[in-house]
């Protein structure tokens, strides 16, 4: 599975705990921080995203499951998440089978509450047609990450990724 961390704090720190706890399920984890990539703010006038662009697509394309760790941001998506989407929506040969029935789980650290972030990124993630887990797991200074709800999700998006690369999926 892939897990994406809108940072490289205390996001970062919560997509390491689901990679840890998908390594302890005996699954392969790749977790990938959208700052590292150094993505350009997308413009219409920018025509190249630079080597990361092509590191987040090739990610995408080689685990079907996929974590999303992000803090809220003015109550809604942190800008390097859009921007990532924003990028992988012009550059890619087919955009729409980087999403559709991919599963998704969402996560969050942020002092704002974490709660109208998953709520923005379910919305734009199901109207790409991801299928996002109805459980999520929020963080905060004062509520560390369950991690029970962390190991139900592993469980839950493993069983529901669809038969990829020729393996079926587990259930």
């Amino acid at each position: 599975m892939l897990i994406l961390s809108a940072t490289n704090g205390t996001n970062l720190d919560l997509a390491n705990a689901f990679a840890a706890e998908a390594t302890k399920q005996g699954l392969a984890a790749e977790v990938m921080s959208l700052p590292d990539l150094q993505l350009p703010l997308y413009d219409s006038l920018v025509s190249e995203a630079g080597p990361g662009l092509a590191k987040l697509e090739q990610a995408l394309k080689q685990h079907r499951g996929l974590v999303i760790c992000a803090p809220e941001y003015n109550g809604s998506i942190p800008p390097v998440v859009s921007n990532a989407i924003a990028w992988l929506s012009v550059s890619t040969d087919d955009f729409r089978a980087l999403f559709n029935g991919r599963p998704v789980a969402l996560a969050s650290h942020s002092g704002g509450g974490g709660n109208k972030v998953t709520l923005a990124m379910r919305q734009q993630l199901s109207h790409l047609g991801s299928i996002v887990l109805g459980r999520e797991v929020i963080a905060t200074s004062q509520k560390a990450a369950n991690p029970d709800a962390i190991a139900a999700l592993v469980t839950q998006l493993t069983a529901l990724e669809p038969s990829y690369a020729g393996v079926p999926a587990k259930v």
